[in-house]
């Protein structure tokens, strides 16, 4: 059966406090008596399936992206057409983000977040053991998928905000309410020892989440930690002995029959790029926000594929289409627009739409240039008006070229390094083989090859919500100089819209809302 999508607001919902860090927590029952059966120790995880993190997936607005979607706004290489509406946009685009200013978009990153870590994952971790019902095994389980959780939330935080409040355990009392920011270290650290826990003693199952039940796998946690070891090695901690455990984590994946890349039936309509498009079920998925037409659809994602003009078509069940992650002209510089199959109209993008129903069908519309196709749902777009299409936030080929870029740091170009690139850039390529593309990489230097890697992220996730992950961990931007697509250092580079990058401009600043609840925000952080 699929899907895990909870189906009530959790009972943990109440339990804690009202706002993270808020003055008078309020409690309606004790968590001792919350976890009395098997029911409630699921219960207080597969809320962590919707809330926090999965919850900036949400496509909620026809007029602005998701929260997932805000660095890439942040890193200029995204437009929206209504951006002169939705100000944020232009806000992030001109490197002028105000604390009070968007006090609301900012807290909507914050909030969700925290209390995912503090009303949920912390609960669960604390309770879940002895919850009678449990099996020692599902015990086990149960806090893996909830230490998952906890690391992935504070992941995101630590990215967008740099130095947080690190908040281990829930919330019982006034005691120790207010929590001053933890440096960056420290939050990476509690990270690792979260997932090395759920990897080395959750007794997860070793396949892929679609074939987990679509819960959190070995797979999935170890996705997580390969790129919180990457993320460890580069900016700000420039710990470089992290680069060889990306590579561990990255390279136990790659290596394992249980996961595939997904593969071409053929190139046009059953393409890996189609089935990356359409299916939920594949070997290639280790970690996916699921949608479901009767419980919890995936919103307007669908409409971001067309132009505003395209909802007066005729053609679509929703009244509203509107184009709020469109790439700019840099990163279609990153193609080969002959070369690339991901390039080819109908697989990442698309530069028309023929008609289907109705007076108009066969009619043929110019979208005035490449636009976004990834998100395109044929039946919700043309019947339901109900997005269903799962989220994958981590995929195998991710860690190809996790890996690939953690061998070439520590040990130069190697065969195994050249392998795992060469094996997402031929599944992409029209005219090169695996053979030839990794007799051309490894001629490269290591500066050389780890640039391709870079750039083959951004073609292979464009429309993912990785760049401003990698821009800030490496501190280099794209951009093309002389006309070849490279990348230069992020300090004191122009985004597309002529503003300059400086060290501010880094993290978002915490929400002004939050700054105002706890006054230890603005202490120091615990080293």
């Amino acid at each position: 059966m699929k899907k895990i999508l909870v189906l009530a607001a959790c009972l943990l919902g109440t339990v804690s406090c009202e706002k993270f860090l808020e003055e008078n927590p309020k409690s309606s029952i004790s968590m001792s008596s919350f976890f009395t059966s098997a029911a409630d120790g699921y219960a207080a995880v597969n809320i962590l399936y919707r809330n926090g993190f999965p919850s900036y997936c949400n496509a909620t607005s026809a007029y602005v992206g998701p929260n997932i979607m805000y660095g890439g706004y942040k890193s200029g290489f995204f437009d929206n057409l209504y951006k002169g509406q939705e100000v944020f946009v232009q806000y992030c685009q001109n490197l002028n983000i105000d604390a009070s200013v968007s006090n609301s978009q900012l807290q909507g990153i914050w909030e969700p977040a925290y209390k995912a870590i503090v009303r949920e994952a912390n609960f669960a971790i604390k309770y879940l053991p002895g919850c009678p019902g449990l099996s020692d095994g599902e015990q086990k389980r149960l806090i893996a998928e909830a230490r998952f959780f906890r690391a992935l939330n504070y992941f995101y935080l630590v990215k967008m905000f740099g130095a947080v409040p690190l908040v281990s355990e829930p919330y019982e009392s006034l005691d120790n309410l207010y929590v001053r920011r933890s440096a960056e270290s420290k939050v990476y650290a509690f990270i690792v020892e979260d997932l090395e826990d759920a990897l080395n003693h959750g007794g997860l199952a070793d396949v892929p989440m679609p074939l987990n039940g679509f819960r959190i796998s070995r797979g999935s946690v170890a996705a997580l930690l390969a790129d919180v070891y990457l993320n460890m090695a580069g900016y700000p901690l420039n710990d470089v002995a992290r680069y060889a455990d990306a590579a561990r984590v990255a390279g136990s994946l790659a290596g394992n029959p249980a996961y595939g890349l997904i593969q071409h039936a053929d190139r046009e309509k059953q393409s890996a790029y189609s089935r990356l498009r359409t299916s939920d079920s594949e070997k290639e998925y280790l970690y996916t926000v699921e949608y479901n037409t009767s419980i919890s659809d995936g919103g307007w994602r669908p409409t971001y594929t067309l132009p505003g003009e395209a909802s007066t078509w005729g053609e679509f069940t929703y009244d509203i289409t509107c184009l709020v992650y469109d790439p700019v002209d840099v990163l279609h510089k990153a193609y080969d627009i002959t070369g690339d199959l991901r390039y080819r109209d109908g697989q990442y993008f698309h530069s028309s739409y023929t008609q289907v129903k109705g007076a108009n069908a066969g009619t043929v519309r110019d979208l005035n240039g490449k636009r976004p196709f990834f998100w395109f749902e044929e039946d919700a777009l043309l019947n339901t008006r109900r997005s269903e299409k799962d989220q994958v936030h981590y995929r195998l080929a991710e860690m190809y070229l996790i890996a690939a870029e953690a061998i070439a740091q520590t040990s130069g170009v190697t065969d195994e390094a050249a392998g795992y690139l060469a094996e997402v850039e031929a599944r992409a390529s029209l005219n090169r083989t695996k053979e030839q593309i990794r007799a051309e990489l490894l001629r490269l230097s290591k500066d050389d090859f780890i640039r391709e890697v870079w750039t083959e992220k951004i073609r292979e996730f464009i429309f993912e919500n990785k760049i401003w992950n990698d821009i800030t961990r490496t501190r280099m931007y794209p951009a093309v100089v002389g006309g070849r697509f490279t990348f230069v250092n992020l300090i004191g580079a122009q985004n597309p819209w002529g503003k300059t990058f400086t060290e501010k401009d880094l993290y978002f600043p915490i929400c002004s809302q939050a700054m105002q609840r706890n006054p230890e925000l603005a202490a120091d952080p615990v080293q």
